[in-house]
Parts: structure tokens; sequence; C-alpha cells
């Protein structure tokens, strides 16, 4: 997306007497079995199917059922919808729902003042207000009258609109999302005829839970009708996307896609060989419905023997994919370097998220990237490949299938937790006009006297890519394996020379990968300074830079997609601007690869909260470098760490 300026968004009087909108940020909160992320699905896929440009970034606990009530079973949903084009799922909401104390407790203090609160007061007993710390009900004690509060007793409507249905209490309850999901399709002007088709085809073997859920959806919408309390609707137009079919899709459905879209263009069958972990395992959801096109999908005991059939795949002709996050790649180390001695196409995706160990497994990190790079014994380097945003992961995983079949190498494919979850407008592209991926499979020799003469590990002269040949293919036999091969016949080999011979030319075809040049947004070429990111920073970077050019100052942006190689200009990019402000969600692990390689000034900007950047705190960090306080500010936050857990 562009990063022109966009002008702050305003309130104007709509013709129906809707108060005209340019955007608007909602939060819907809840425990995490009140199924807040189907109500913020549902909420999205209206206003992508009205053309609104969309992002949103689902955040919920790591446990399937955590504690009913607390703070650690929060679930919640964000979404910003708008009239241009936006970056970001937004930093805070304009309007919270808020199901429960623990919700609301959560949330609150991201709520900024004169924001809309809607609050589901059936749930604020006193023993929920208890397992939160609240002494007493926080709604009648004046607190949030800075706020528009609009306080309902959701789950009393619910369970009396979806009486005639005649099922239980409990189940009654739980369409108390949909009440909420009506409230704000209300408030939107929202149509409900696309959530009942949903729900009537969600619940199609349950249709006294489907007509409860859309009663309730119902009487949502017609509480805001016919309430006092709702003083006015909203309206946000339609977004003006250059033209093209769009649908809304997350990151890992676009990856997904994007795989199957790479198999098709190269004429090649794609096979997952997979183990279940968050946040990646969306992908093998997602593939496993696509075997129409040539899709293979194998869940595998565990990790190793995933990628492992990933790479007999690869071996026998196919597109070998793997896909994981941070604790799975390093179980996978040592395939990958197999996979590198034997030279054969293999993508690995892996979908980080915090760490170390099982670290946080729903929060979003960038801390894989050394490990991508080195993570793995010897000389064995790499493709490495990262998307920008949910819509981006389908070229991305292009990318990597283009690199991977045509230099027979591993590529990372980094993705990320805010990335594979959020969500965003994706173009659906011409699948006529993508490049196509040539994978040049080797083909039996035509004369009889050259059977048995294949050189395995015959060289490209342009790539320095071996020879693929498929096993099976008469004349074409060879030897395969994870011991040193011996340049051009590919026979084990333990001599020195042609370890240190083999060792540098696998290190020269990486290297020699090519991949686009560095594209540099710097609008009057005036900017001294430069943000360079790369990941899912891109949205919160792009709207930070959009707020300091509104301010009436320079600053230049670029991201980066190629790790591994990087862009051949990189290095003059660099060069051109006096300081270069790098954000990333780990302990500056890019920064430290650009010092190394860079005669730059590289100023790192760190996070690992397990939440992505906001734009507000990259623009504060800006504001920071222009005031030549950015420095100091970035060393003194490890020493602050260490000073709040050394016992005084």
């Amino acid at each position: 997306m562009s990063s022109e300026t966009i002008a702050p968004n305003s309130e104007q009087p709509s013709p129906d007497g809707a108060t005209k909108l340019e955007q608007v940020v909602i939060r819907i909160a809840g425990d995490s079995g009140d199924g807040m992320q189907l109500a913020g699905d549902q909420f999205t896929a209206e206003a992508a199917a009205f053309g609104n440009d969309l992002a949103t970034q689902p955040n919920y606990p790591a446990e399937i059922r955590a504690p009913q009530g607390t703070l650690h079973g929060v679930s919640s949903f964000q979404i910003q919808i708008a009239e241009y084009d936006i970056l970001t799922a937004g930093d805070r909401p304009d309007v919270l729902v808020a199901m429960n104390p623990a919700a609301l407790k959560a949330n609150i203090t991201d709520l900024p003042r004169g924001g809309t609160l809607i609050v589901n007061t059936d749930d604020f007993t006193k023993r929920n207000l208890a397992k939160v710390g609240y002494d007493s009900n926080p709604l009648e004690s004046g607190a949030f009258e800075e706020y528009q509060v609009h306080a309902i007793p959701m789950a009393t409507l619910t369970i009396g609109a979806v009486e005639s249905v005649g099922i239980g209490k409990k189940d009654a309850e739980r369409s108390k999302n949909m009440f909420a999901l009506g409230v704000l399709s209300w408030m939107y002007g929202r149509p409900l005829a696309a959530i009942e088709a949903f729900l009537e085809q969600k619940f199609a073997k349950k249709p006294d839970i489907a007509k409860a859920n859309m009663l309730a959806l119902k009487a949502g919408w017609n509480y805001g009708e016919t309430t006092e309390s709702f003083a006015t609707t909203y309206e946000v137009a339609p977004a003006k996307l250059p033209a093209g079919t769009y649908r809304q899709i997350t990151g890992n459905t676009a990856l997904a896609y994007g795989l199957v879209a790479a198999g098709q263009s190269a004429r090649m069958d794609v096979f997952l060989g997979t183990y279940p972990i968050t946040p990646a395992s969306d992908i093998l959801h997602e593939l496993s419905k696509l075997k129409q096109f040539g899709v293979v999908t194998f869940q595998a005991e565990d990790e190793i023997a995933g990628i492992g059939a990933a790479i007999g795949a690869s071996y026998g002709g196919a597109l070998g994919v793997t896909s994981t996050s941070g604790p799975g790649v390093a179980l996978k180390s040592e395939a990958i370097g197999l996979a590198v001695m034997t030279e054969l196409p293999l993508i690995v995706v892996d979908v980080q998220r915090g760490g170390p160990s099982t670290g946080l497994p729903t929060k979003t990190e960038q801390a894989d990237l050394l490990q991508a790079m080195f993570g793995r014994n010897g000389e064995s380097p790499v493709a490495i490949v990262a998307p920008q945003s949910p819509a981006d992961c389908f070229d991305a995983a292009l990318e990597a299938a283009r690199i991977a079949v045509t230099y027979r190498t591993p590529v990372m494919l980094l993705s990320d937790g805010a990335i594979a979850n959020g969500s965003e407008p994706w173009s659906i592209p011409d699948i006529g006009s993508l490049p196509a991926i040539e994978s040049d499979l080797a083909t039996a020799p035509h004369d009889a006297a050259q059977a048995g003469t294949h050189l395995p590990y015959a060289r490209d002269a342009a790539t320095l890519a071996r020879d693929w040949a498929v096993p099976g293919t008469a004349g074409l036999e060879h030897r395969i394996g994870g011991l040193e091969k011996a340049n051009g016949t590919g026979d084990i080999s333990y001599t020195h020379d042609n370890h240190e011979l083999m060792t540098r030319v696998r290190g020269a075809r990486i290297a020699g990968i090519e991949v686009p040049d560095l594209v540099v947004d710097d609008p009057g070429g005036d900017a001294d300074i430069l943000v360079l990111g790369w990941g899912s920073s891109f949205g919160p970077i792009g709207e930070a830079v959009r707020r300091v050019r509104r301010s009436g100052q320079t600053i230049a942006r670029a991201h980066l997609r190629h790790l591994n190689p990087m862009p051949a200009n990189l290095g003059e990019v660099l060069g051109r601007y006096r300081r270069v402000v790098v954000p990333e969600m780990n302990l500056g692990q890019l920064s430290m690869l650009l010092k190394a390689h860079f005669d730059a000034d590289i100023q790192p900007v760190t996070k690992v909260s397990g939440m992505a950047f906001l734009a507000d705190e990259l623009h504060e960090v800006l504001l920071a470098e222009f005031a030549g306080t950015l420095g100091a500010i970035e060393s003194a936050k490890t020493p602050a760490a260490v000073a709040a857990v050394v016992t005084r």
C-alpha cells in the first residue's frame, strides 16, 4: 500500500442522518469462549463486502479454554475500517465492546477519552468483579464519565430473544456475541443478510442453534434501532481502492493460496509435510481443502518427520513445503541442513511467535531472523523471504517458490503471528498473468551411449543450480544424502579441497540469487533519516511516517522483503542517509546484520512484548530521533528491565 498523506479523521453529517466517518477502530473483547473472534470475523466480512479498506488483528490466550472471567482468559478482536487506504488495524479503539469485567479491565486503558464503551452488564456480578480485583462495580462509580457508556444486559436480552427456540439457558446465553454484533451492525449501517447466511451454513447440523444466533443478531440490531441510548448511527464510505476484484484474506490463507499458485506456475505438485503448531496450523487447514489443485498434505507425527517427508517430495520432483513456528524450526534444523547439502528445493514457512522455547504461542515476534540465517551446523546458507502484510503473503510465497525451484535451495519464509492472523483486502490476481516458474528437471539422455554418465552436481553457469533429476528416470541414476558431495559426480567425498570448493559454491549460489533492488519512498529526495523495516512492521512504520510528513518534516522509508541475499543496492541506499532507524520485534537482529555488512549509522528500535508495534509508539520514536534522544531511550531499555527485577 502507498504512504501518501491522509487527512485526520473527521465527523460530518450524512444526508440520511448518519454521522459520516473517514475511519473507525472497533475492538470486541470477552472470554476466550465467548466467540469474539467469530463476531469480529463476521463484522470484517461485512466491511469487506461493503468495500471499506480494512485491517484486523485478533488477540487471544494460548490456552484452549483459559480460566473464565480472568484477565488471562480475555480474547479480543480489533478492526479498523476506512474510506481510504489504511496500513494497520489501528492503535486504540474508538469503540470498545466489553463482555465482562475482565475484558473491561484488560482493555479500558486503550480507549481514548470520548470513546464509545458498550458493556454487557449481566456479567458484572460480584464474583466476576472480584476475579479481576474490582471491589465494586466500576460502572456505578462514575469512573467512566469520560466515555460514552452504553450499559446493556446482553445475556438477559439474548435469552429473552431466543426463548421461542426452546434451547437451554446456557446455549441461549452463548448467542450474546451475536447480540453484540447486531448492535455494531446497526451502529454502522451494515445489513444482516450475509451474517445470517453464514450462521445458517455454520450450524447447518444444529438448526436450533442457528436460529438462536440469528434471533440474537436481530435482537441486537433492534436494540440499537429502538433504544434511546444511541443518539446516532455512523457511516464509513467504501474506499477508492485500485480497480479489481477483492476479498478479505488472512496471512495464513494468502500464503496457502500463494503456494498453490506457485505449484500451478511451475506445473508441479505441492506437498506439505507438517506438524500442527500455533500460529502456523491454518496453513495446513487451508491446503488440505485444495487437493484438486495437485496439493498433498501430510500431518506428520512430529516436526522432524514433517520436514523429512517434504524433502522426500522434493527429491521426487514435487514442490516440498513444511510449516512451523520458532520451536519447530529448531527441531527441523538438521533436516534443513540435509536440504542444503542435497541442494533440493524446499520452502520452510516459519510463522514467528514469542520465544524462547514454548514462549508465547499466540503472540507475535520477529526474533527468528538469526536462526533462519545461521541456525544450522556448518556453513549452510539458505535464502530468506519475509512478507510485509497479510495479502502480501501470496506474493511472498510465489517468490519463495521461484527462488527454491530456480536455485535448488531451501527458502525460509518468515511470516509472524501478526501477519498470519491479521487480515486485509486482497486484490485477486489474474492467475494467467503470473510469471511461470521453470523447474527444468533433468531429462533422460537421448543417446544410449550417454546412459549412466549423468552428473547430478553439474551446475548451471548462471544460477549455479545443480541438475534436478527425478529418481526412477532411466539413465539419471545418482547418489544423494547428507555426506559431502564430490563436485560434479555427487559421489561421497572427504577431501579437504573438495569440501572447500563445495562450501564456497553453495554460498555463492545463495549470494547470487537475483532479487529486486530496494525501493525507497523519499518523495522530496531530501530526507536525511531513513526508516528501514522488514516483516509486519510495514504497516506501523508506514502510518508513523505519514504522521511525521503531515507535520511538515521530511523522512524516507524502505522495507526489506529479501533478507538473504539482501538487495544489491542496499549499501548504496543506506549510504544516502545520515541515520537509519530500524524498528523490529526483537533485540536488534537485522540491525546487527546491517552493522556487520555496511558502513552506515544504524539505530535499532526494539520491542519484545509479544505485541506488534503501534503507529503511535513509532511516531514517538521518530520524533525522538528528530530531537536527538532516540539513542539514549533505546539504550536505557535493558538497564531499566534489569533494575525492575533486582531486589534492593
